[in-house]
């Protein structure tokens, strides 16, 4: 259940265009509250309460030195959305690999009738 909670925050920061944006930015480097919030037009309010569901959600982490808050991305909690699609995508090719030779049996019934 405490996986399936992480999975849903996770899921939830990057369901988002914006917090996606914000990701993407810091994959290249860490960056400020400002310098993020520079490349989106909305109220710097608003733009942190982004921030903060990445933070919760540990896709991102801060660090704070006087009043300038900077942010890097925490590329270990991605794993917990990898691990799920791979699961789910495991599941559908069984599922296909199923259905594909159940098909392959039919044909080979039909031919030999």
């Amino acid at each position: 259940m405490l996986q399936s909670a992480v999975a849903d925050d996770v899921f939830l920061a990057l369901s988002s265009a914006t917090r996606r944006q914000i990701l993407e930015q810091l994959s290249v480097a860490p960056a400020t509250v400002s310098q993020l919030a520079a490349a989106f037009e909305m109220k710097l309010p608003s733009f942190v309460q982004h921030l903060s569901l990445l933070e919760r959600s540990r896709l991102v982490t801060s660090t704070k030195q006087g009043r300038v808050r900077t942010y890097e991305i925490a590329p270990d909690q991605f794993k917990v959305a990898e691990d799920w699609l791979t699961e789910r995508r495991r599941l559908w090719e069984s599922r296909f690999d199923q259905f594909d030779d159940y098909v392959k049996q039919l044909k080979a019934k039909e031919s030999g009738s």
